[in-house]
């Protein structure tokens, strides 16, 4: 049997969809024993969030007032200290597991396995190389504990319904001093997480200008949709960073993706290979996005998205 922790994320009062789908991840290994561990300095509600996850054996809290903002410096030694008795500690391969998994490997003393994609065995995982243009399958050493982030985009969120039992767990070791949060900046934006959103409207380079990415923010609020972008559109400063995806920025894998005047470059399509259906309006129609596109627009962005949008009205 494999004994399996699974670090929470979440954002003080609600847990994030990547933990669901974690879940599914760990739970594809066989004889998988499941346990969550929620930090943070009131559990209780995130706590009962995940003990209905199906898989769940147990649910368990460490409630500290350092544990109020999630920094990677401060929750890796509980963890750590925390690990002994699993065979595997796993966290979501996202911005806060990035962050985070590779602290509890090294004070662990293991090599990380990174973007779990899927499971072979309790040791053997196939994960993506090269900018997701090939897979490699990874064999961790079957006498230590493996530390690894689940690719959250190729496994789905797992289902509710269970009520596993929550328990409070002890955590009593010295926390560096040398991290602290100075304060934190988000933007806010009633539109969907672009990470968990079923729908992504993305723009590249070709909207020109921060005002014409105006109209990507108005096909989105039609359809409900969460908005995203190419690196190009970031470094060109359309959009924040938080936005771009891709090898260097958000892997998703929506049901529906719009890529609009995006070309499709290979480190973009690493981020949007696992979305359901693809569709690129784009006026170059050599652009690589069609190889992978469901549907495909040849067209002038400025001309067609007004069309559309003027249509879904």
């Amino acid at each position: 049997m494999s004994k399996i922790l699974i670090i929470a994320e979440h954002d003080g009062s609600a847990l994030n969809p990547s933990t669901a789908k974690t879940v599914t991840g760990a739970a594809s290994i066989e004889g998988a024993d499941i346990d969550i561990v929620v930090l943070a300095s009131a559990a209780s509600a995130i706590a009962a969030q995940a003990a209905e996850l199906e898989s769940v054996s147990r649910v368990l809290t460490i409630e500290r007032s350092e544990n109020e903002h999630a920094i990677a410096a401060v929750l890796a030694p509980q963890i750590a200290s925390l690990a002994s008795g699993y065979s595997h500690v796993f966290g979501p391969s996202t911005t806060f597991g990035r962050d985070l998994m590779p602290r509890v490997a090294a004070l662990l003393g293991v090599n990380q396995v990174s973007d779990i994609m899927s499971v072979e065995s309790s040791h053997t995982f196939k994960r993506p190389v090269y900018a997701g243009s090939g897979v490699a399958t990874v064999e961790a050493p079957v006498d230590s504990i493996v530390v690894g982030t689940i690719r959250i985009a190729s496994f789905g969120a797992t289902n509710g319904g269970n009520s596993a039992p929550v328990e409070g767990a002890d955590a009593a070791v010295e926390l560096p001093s040398h991290t602290r949060l100075v304060e934190l900046q988000s933007g806010v934006s009633d539109r969907p997480d672009l990470q968990t959103a079923a729908k992504v409207v993305a723009g590249g380079r070709a909207l020109s200008s921060e005002e014409n990415f105006g109209l990507i923010y108005k096909l989105a609020d039609k359809l409900g949709a969460g908005v995203g972008a190419s690196r190009a559109a970031v470094d060109a400063g359309y959009v924040a960073n938080e936005m771009q995806i891709g090898q260097t920025g958000k892997i998703i894998a929506p049901d529906l993706y719009i890529a609009i005047g995006i070309s499709g470059a290979i480190q973009h399509l690493t981020g949007i290979k696992d979305a359901g259906t693809i569709v690129a309006i784009n006026k170059d129609e050599e652009a690589p996005i069609f190889e992978v596109a469901d549907i495909g627009l040849v067209a002038d962005l400025f001309s067609a998205l007004p069309e559309l949008i003027e249509a879904l009205d």
